[in-house]
């Protein structure tokens, strides 16, 4: 049975998606894409905080500064210098050759897997923002639930476009990486045992030298085509990511209101977060400006991450490339909303990337993410086609029924604890 339901018997679930649909179609027309830290990204929150601000007690807009090409900038300094070792390699400089690997690497790791903000010093800087709702309860506040969806959208993925999500990484993301792990292997090998050059080692192992080098100069193409995997101008529509997210999180919000719930004790807030695609630096800002008020009191943040793919549905407990586990209590706070709406979601990992939960977490803010993406991914993914026309509706209407759940249960119960 749904602990809403003690609550209210007058949810407007499916009123409120049919509004979501209609401001993301309004959005995405008028405003259109949404780069990080842009001035579409801040029209596109300037009214969400006009909406929330008819339902909410408070309501801001908080600014923070950015280097957006910094999370995905590195690529052609990685690609290059993962070309040039081939030959620096076989032309007798193994050690030259493996430094070049090693320098490929470095913002590879920490840019695109561990979101570091590591290369932006060298990148120009913008300014982007946060919108930050809140919904106070009638007596002091005692705990806190905040919901966080991202209102950017990401430069066009040009492969996945033009090959599909899955087989741009099938037959270039992977091979690219693939061949960088393999001249970086041959670089150390020639190091270790030719001590000094592919070239002059000892004439017996001189095919496995010529071996390597061809299968490196094989990946090379892939390594190039990776250059142009994203574009450095042109945004996408993000109707599904992550409008689709943003509005889930209004809409439980508006229906709790629009039924007449009011809580004792607990504050929920939506924070409509900027500059995702450029690694999380919405949320990684607000994390770091509120952290001591977030742990003030019990708080639980959920993040909201594209809804679409409904049989993709998951509650995501490992993130940031699968190095951050989320909250045991939060995660299961979600599980049990959603069996309590009729649906068992399976926990997943963010396996590559990150989502909006990560940010807390890393700072011991319990965080989950409820997201309902294919993981493959889909086409539309990071593309042109993610347009209000490819939305589905049925997927953002079980986000507001799983969150009007979960806010409920958290109010009654808090979260789970583990035994």
């Amino acid at each position: 049975m749904k602990i809403a339901n003690e609550y209210s018997s007058t949810y407007n679930i499916q009123e409120n998606t049919d509004f979501s649909v209609k401001e993301i179609t309004d959005l995405c027309n008028n405003i259109g894409p949404r780069r990080p830290g842009s001035p579409e990204e801040l029209k596109a929150q300037q009214h969400m905080e006009k909406v929330l601000g008819t339902f909410c007690d408070e309501t801001k807009i908080e600014s923070f500064t950015l280097h957006r090409q910094g999370f995905m900038g590195f690529i052609p300094f990685t690609v290059c210098c993962g070309v040039i070792s081939v030959f620096v390699n076989w032309f007798k400089s193994p050690l030259a050759a493996f430094i070049l690997c090693v320098l490929a690497f470095v913002p590879l790791v920490f840019e695109f897997l561990m979101y570091k903000q590591f290369d932006d010093f060298l990148f120009p800087k913008q300014t982007s923002h946060n919108v930050v709702a809140v919904k106070k309860p009638k007596g002091e506040v005692k705990k806190r639930i905040l919901m966080v969806g991202h209102s950017d959208s990401q430069f066009e993925w040009k492969l996945n476009y033009l090959l599909g999500g899955l087989q741009a990484k099938l037959f270039v993301e992977i091979p690219a990486v693939v061949g960088l792990v393999i001249q970086t292997i041959y670089a150390l090998v020639c190091l270790i045992v030719a001590k000094g050059g592919a070239a002059n080692t000892i004439q017996n192992a001189r095919w496995f030298f010529v071996l390597f080098f061809i299968v490196s100069i094989v990946f090379i193409p892939f390594e190039i085509s990776f250059i142009f995997f994203q574009s450095w101008h042109d945004s996408v529509p993000g109707a599904s990511d992550n409008l689709s997210g943003c509005y889930t999180a209004i809409s439980a919000l508006k229906t709790l209101t629009e039924a007449g719930v009011e809580f004792e004790n607990t504050e929920v807030v939506v924070v409509c977060s900027g500059s995702e695609e450029a690694g999380l630096r919405g949320t990684k800002a607000f994390a770091k400006a509120h952290e001591a008020e977030l742990k003030e009191i019990p708080t639980a943040v959920i993040a909201l991450d594209t809804f679409r793919d409904l049989e993709d549905m998951a509650i995501y407990d490992r993130d940031l490339s699968g190095t951050v586990q989320h909250d045991w209590g939060v995660k299961y706070l979600l599980k049990n909303a959603a069996l309590n709406c009729g649906r068992d979601l399976k926990f997943e990992s963010v396996y590559i990337g990150g989502s909006d939960a990560a940010s807390f977490t890393q700072r011991k803010i319990p965080a989950s993410c409820l997201a309902a993406m294919n993981p493959d991914p889909p086409r539309y993914y990071h593309t042109r086609l993610d347009t209000p026309e490819n939305m589905r509706p049925e997927a953002i209407t079980a986000g507001i029924e799983i969150m009007v759940e979960a806010i409920c249960m958290y109010d009654k119960e808090g979260c789970p604890v583990k035994e």
